[in-house]
């Protein structure tokens, strides 16, 4: 039991390590080729704080894991909303822009509620279990493309020019970037696998499924750089950089992370049931509600407060189903 405790902690720091050094090298080498920091900041650190779910969501899918694979994403989605929403906008209210309002939160429960489709697509076509196919991968990683590609045109069309200020940001050299990027994708694998096989262990010597592990401690594990990076920017009064990165999180962590894993291997959900994907989609329509329908551009305290009860009771209710 302690060596899969100590796997855990030393993988979870091998993850969060490598996913640093993965968007310190990337972002370098993006400033270099002249790419504006608003880009960067939608699609290099978006990726990054995603990254420790991508490590794990795929290692777990080629070592035949789907309950670990989805569980990840499905918790570490539920925990950016609730946990960190929650958090951030009782230390500061966020103020929302219409565009993301239209746009992107959208987009966090349109992803929300095509895992919640897929996952029953397979029930309702008369089979026994709940099962994601590598096509419906595939399909998923086209809408992470065409995402993409979306956000870029929309922030250059929005920030064309780099400000000079952004110019004489200094950056690292490219062989540095280069050994960044490269050693942060070795330690988010070796990472990945070694964080897996504990938590693995721990579910196993604990009686526990291997799905309540992914949509706890795996789930809230992963989520640290997004906790970390939207704390931090609510501190220093920048809620809407918080906000920025949990949608890009949330989006990423499906149509990426879960696309990735499902093309490599079909996912059975396993013990992963209704009552986890109805939370998600539940949550992040309750997300965009806050911001659309009540205050309207503006997540309030109470709010905040809302979201975080939410997840207290979720959890709860996976520790009472044990």
């Amino acid at each position: 039991m302690l060596a899969d405790i100590l796997f855990l902690a030393g993988g979870l720091v091998l993850i969060l390590v490598g996913a640093n050094m993965l968007t310190d090298g990337s972002g370098a080498i993006a400033r270099r080729m002249g790419i504006s920091e608003l880009v960067v900041g939608l699609t290099v650190v978006a990726f990054g704080t995603s990254a420790p779910e991508l490590a794990i969501s795929v290692i777990s899918a080629i070592k035949g894991s789907g309950e670990m694979a989805i569980g990840n994403v499905v918790g570490s989605n539920i925990f950016n909303i609730c946990a960190i929403i929650g958090i951030v906008s009782l230390i500061r209210p966020m103020k929302v822009d219409r565009s993301v309002i239209n746009n992107e939160i959208p987009v966090v429960f349109i992803s929300a509620l095509f895992v919640l489709v897929l996952g029953n697509l397979s029930l309702l076509r008369g089979g026994s279990a709940m099962v994601m196919t590598r096509f419906q991968g595939i399909f998923m990683l086209g809408c992470f493309i065409y995402f993409m590609r979306y956000t870029v045109r929309k922030s250059k069309e929005s920030n064309a020019d780099v400000s000079d200020e952004q110019e004489q940001v200094p950056v690292m050299k490219t062989a540095k970037a280069v050994v960044f990027i490269v050693a942060g994708l070795a330690a988010l694998i070796g990472g990945g696998e070694i964080f897996v096989d504990g938590a693995s262990g721990v579910a196993r010597k604990l009686g526990i499924s291997e799905a309540v592990i992914a949509l706890t401690i795996v789930a809230a594990g992963t989520s640290l750089p997004e906790l970390a990076v939207s704390i931090t920017a609510a501190l220093k009064g920048k809620p809407e950089l918080a906000l920025g990165n949990v949608i890009g999180s949330n989006i990423f962590n499906v149509f990426l992370v879960l696309g990735a894993a499902d093309a490599i291997h079909p996912l059975a959900f396993g013990s992963i049931g209704n009552v986890d994907l109805l939370t998600m989609t539940g949550v992040s329509f309750l997300f965009w509600a806050f911001a659309r329908f009540f205050k309207v551009n503006l997540i309030t305290r109470v709010e905040g407060a809302v979201l975080l009860i939410s997840y207290i009771v979720y959890t709860g209710w996976l520790i009472i189903n044990i």
